[in-house]
């Protein structure tokens, strides 16, 4: 009987000898440090530091012999920069100021009043910013949205937040305590068109190629901004390094364990941060019904609220995946659990949102505390501040847990969209 047991674990001890000779704590702090280090100055769109952490990743995925889209590692899609020339306006015949309004739009010329068709938003006192103010950016149809005054301190960053898509809708966040029932407002903007690129490799399936599993993490982040006791660069060692850095070390190792079933494709994303433009371009680029799963990698280099070995699953109960990835975790010390923040509409929020809209059982796995996150979006989002050996046994847990899906022993249930907000 012992001997039975020890030929049934013995594929078990296998894998995880792989596991630990690939995904090493050595090599998880060599590509972090990289990534989340001053020279990448916070690796904002449009800047050098991000083009300098496109070409380590390429560098990286080229060094693990993933395969090329159309001879290059780049996906580039073109998009979107402004810059607000003149603002003019009132609001219930009360002069417009500019520190009031924030736009985002690519077209030269907006006007807009009570008249013209907008869709009417608004935030007020005491609502949740973070989770109304996505909704409203990636609204379909043209939209002005009136903020409560409370809000106010977020008018600059929303009228900073970078890029722009080409079927972006023309959106403007209005501070204004109510609904007012006239309003007329006239912008001019400079407006340039630019390119960005996510980072995409590809390593074919052996049986069942035309069948993907999408690794994912974003690997742009805030770039520079206002000095805090001396530090003006938003490193993004959390958000988003760390999912970054997880996604090369997992294309390494599934690219040395050469015995994938299905397709695996995987994703460094940009423009995350400035409203997920990455992921949208990414995501019409595959028939959604072939894509098996997503495993979305963001801020996974802290410790859960249940400590070391665990981290949660966005929108656990709207697909079996997070079902599937516990079973092939039992008996290991590390757990699954479903994600505790959901008045944060964490689901809706990264870059897992836009596939999984499209049925795609697709889930971003974390273990930020985002209740209580000391460092997210600021200048101390540091290496320093992460545990890296546990953010090394995260990864080692995802690349075992994902086993039956990426061999195609089994499929996630896919995400009923007539459920989704």
């Amino acid at each position: 009987m012992k001997k039975i047991f020890l030929l049934l674990a013995l594929p078990f001890f296998v894998q995880a000898q792989q596991i630990d000779k690939i995904i090493t704590r050595t090599e998880t702090e060599r590509i972090e440090s990289y990534l989340a280090s001053d020279e990448l100055a916070g690796r904002k769109p449009f800047t050098s530091g991000i083009e300098k952490a496109a070409k380590f990743i390429s560098d990286e995925f080229e060094k693990a012999g993933l395969q090329k889209t159309k001879g290059t590692y780049l996906q580039t899609f073109p998009m979107f920069k402004s810059q607000m020339t003149t603002v003019t306006g009132s609001i219930d015949d009360k002069a417009l100021e500019v520190k009031q309004l924030a736009i985002i739009s690519k077209e030269t010329a907006i006007q807009i009043d009570e008249k013209s068709g907008f869709e009417v938003a608004s935030i007020k006192e005491g609502e949740n910013f973070g989770p109304n103010a996505y909704r409203i950016m990636n609204a379909k149809k043209p939209t002005i949205a009136f903020l409560h005054e409370s809000f106010a301190k977020y008018i600059p960053r929303l009228a900073g937040r970078g890029p722009i898509r080409e079927n972006q809708s023309t959106i403007l966040f209005v501070i204004a305590n109510t609904i007012p029932t006239k309003f007329a407002i006239t912008v001019t903007q400079q407006v340039d068109r630019l390119e960005l690129s996510n980072v995409v490799g590809i390593l074919p399936g052996k049986t069942r190629p035309n069948e993907y599993v999408i690794f994912s993490g974003h690997y742009d982040h805030l770039g520079i901004g206002k000095p805090v006791q001396g530090d003006s660069i938003y490193n993004g060692a959390n958000d988003d390094a760390a999912g970054t850095t997880a996604v090369m070390m997992l294309a390494k190792y599934y690219a040395e364990k050469h015995d994938n079933e299905r397709t695996l494709i995987f994703a460094a994303f940009t423009a995350e941060e400035s409203g997920g433009h990455g992921s949208v371009y990414f995501s019409k680029q595959f028939n959604p019904d072939q894509v098996m799963a997503m495993f979305n990698l963001e801020m996974i280099g802290t410790e859960s609220k249940w400590g070391k070995n665990s981290a949660y699953i966005t929108g656990y109960e709207k697909s079996s995946m997070g079902e599937i990835l516990k079973k092939n975790l039992v008996g290991s010390p590390f757990t699954f659990y479903p994600d505790p923040y959901l008045d944060q509409n964490l689901f809706y929020r990264s870059d897992n949102t836009t596939l999984a809209e499209l049925g795609v059982p697709a889930h971003t796995i974390s273990t930020s505390k985002m209740d209580s996150e000391p460092n997210y979006h600021k200048a101390s989002d540091e290496v320093q501040t992460l545990d890296l050996d546990n953010m090394t046994e995260i990864m080692k847990a995802i690349a075992k847990s994902a086993t039956s899906i990426i061999s195609g022993q089994d499929t996630p249930s896919r995400v009923d969209t007539t459920k989704l907000k």
